[in-house]
């Protein structure tokens, strides 16, 4: 925990309950820099917020795109805590194939997180893991551009909603 951090949780200006249950998976799980929790937990404490709220914050700040960080970290907290509480209020809106893909889409993001933070890890010099990880990365490659196509026309889609 950083000094900036522990700042804000012994003033009280940032629940420490969010920071263990809310933002420390991120940094365990997803690879997120301390700098990146500095700068949420930055945004957002003293802001009289709910643990509810905080946890939907950091949900859209460490998944969502920066547009979103860009407003937590201006501190115009109020119109993407109501997008995303319209979102959450309503998930019966959605069909069962709609939640399944949302739920897939979510994985997604989350394992490509995955892979982005451990890729890089120096325990990875097997020559079983590297036989193994070569064949699986060249059948990810090989269908990466589908992917990314039918990834960007799904989104051209949906910000039209």
């Amino acid at each position: 925990m950083s000094e900036p951090v522990r700042r804000q949780l012994f003033n009280g200006a940032f629940p420490v309950y969010s920071y263990l249950y809310s933002l420390r998976p991120f940094r365990r799980m997803n690879g997120v820099k301390s700098e990146q929790i500095e700068e949420f937990v930055a945004a957002v404490a003293g802001q009289k917020l709910s643990v509810r709220d905080i946890e939907q914050l950091a949900q859209g700040y460490f998944r969502g795109p920066e547009s979103l960080r860009e407003e937590i970290r201006q501190g115009n907290l109020a119109l993407p805590l109501d997008r995303m509480k319209k979102m959450a209020a309503n998930p019966r809106e959605c069909s069962e194939w709609e939640r399944i893909l949302l739920n897939d889409l979510e994985l997604t993001q989350n394992y490509m997180q995955r892979v982005m933070g451990k890729s890089r890890d120096e325990r990875l010099k097997s020559r079983a893991f590297h036989a193994q990880c070569h064949l699986l990365t060249a059948g990810i490659l090989s269908r990466a551009r589908a992917f990314f196509h039918a990834l960007r026309q799904l989104h051209d889609r949906n910000g039209q909603a």
